[in-house]
């Protein structure tokens, strides 16, 4: 570990001058992911960001389990991380072209998510999602629930703006907006919503907590307490995924974790995915 050390001292030292998240600052080789202690900001293009290094992930096809991704599409994404000493944020960077930030029939959305270990433990579970009685622990940031979360309504003319609708009841002239009647009213053009389907919004963040123990497994995590942040730059996406500190990590006891991005314009959701293998997640020691 002395040596170790050693190394991430030395890696720490080569950092570029900060240049933006705009301007991307160059990746410099390292053996993982380097956790920095500083505050969190939560804007994908703080200058903060910066100060961290900045880790290369090769991306991988999802070709394990069905429905497979067989196209590589999103080759790498750059990956920072910075803590406080309570939560750890992630910043992931990715290119793509265009914007999929709408959930329409027949469309998806662009999307990222981060994985670690339920328990830091030497041994690991499978990449793919964990494993029967060996978790893992996801929080997944989605396109859509951004705009949600910025102001971007959830109706159809907030959907499709050129389209032309007549008039729905609920917003019938003798109902008063708010009223206990147009309300119920209008639950009844939002039964998902009406019965208490998270899913179907309102939406205060644009993640959300998961938990898996293998492919086909995936559910809400009942911790919860992430929060996110996701912005358009020049080529593609910048996301801040903030998350508290894995229990037991520490600059002594490493663990992994990995990552996963979904291009909507590619038909990508679900199982259909990029995604990485473990990566080392390594805490650097308070000066």
């Amino acid at each position: 570990m002395r040596h170790r050390a050693a190394v991430y001292m030395v890696f720490a030292a080569m950092l570029a001058a900060p240049t933006g998240c705009r301007k991307p600052v160059a990746a410099v080789p390292s053996p993982g992911v380097l956790v920095v202690p500083a505050a969190i900001p939560d804007d994908p293009l703080d200058e903060a960001w910066d100060a961290a290094p900045v880790y290369v992930a090769t991306l991988l096809t999802q070709d394990m389990v069905e429905p497979r991704s067989i196209r590589l599409t999103t080759q790498k994404i750059r990956v920072c991380a910075l803590t406080d000493g309570r939560d750890v944020a992630f910043r992931l960077q990715w290119a793509d072209g265009a914007i999929d930030d709408r959930s329409l029939p027949g469309h998806f959305v662009d999307a990222c998510a981060v994985q670690l270990p339920a328990t830091v433990e030497p041994s690991l579970p499978a990449p793919q999602m964990g494993e029967p009685g060996r978790p893992v622990e996801i929080v997944y940031w989605n396109a859509t629930w951004q705009a949600a979360v910025d102001g971007r309504g959830g109706s159809i003319r907030d959907l499709y703006p050129n389209a032309s609708i007549d008039h729905y009841p609920f917003e019938a002239k003798s109902l008063e907006p708010g009223s206990p009647e147009q309300i119920e009213m209008a639950a009844r053009y939002a039964p998902a919503r009406a019965s208490g389907n998270a899913m179907a919004g309102p939406r205060s963040t644009p993640v959300q907590d998961l938990v898996a123990e293998g492919p086909g497994t995936l559910s809400p995590s009942s911790s919860g307490g992430s929060t996110g942040r996701g912005c358009r730059t020049a080529d593609g996406w910048a996301v801040v995924i903030r998350r508290k500190l894995p229990t037991g990590f520490s600059a002594q006891h490493e663990t992994q974790v990995a990552f996963a991005v979904w291009e909507g314009s590619s038909q990508e959701v679900g199982a259909r995915k990029m995604r990485t293998a473990w990566i080392p997640l390594v805490l650097q020691e308070m000066p």
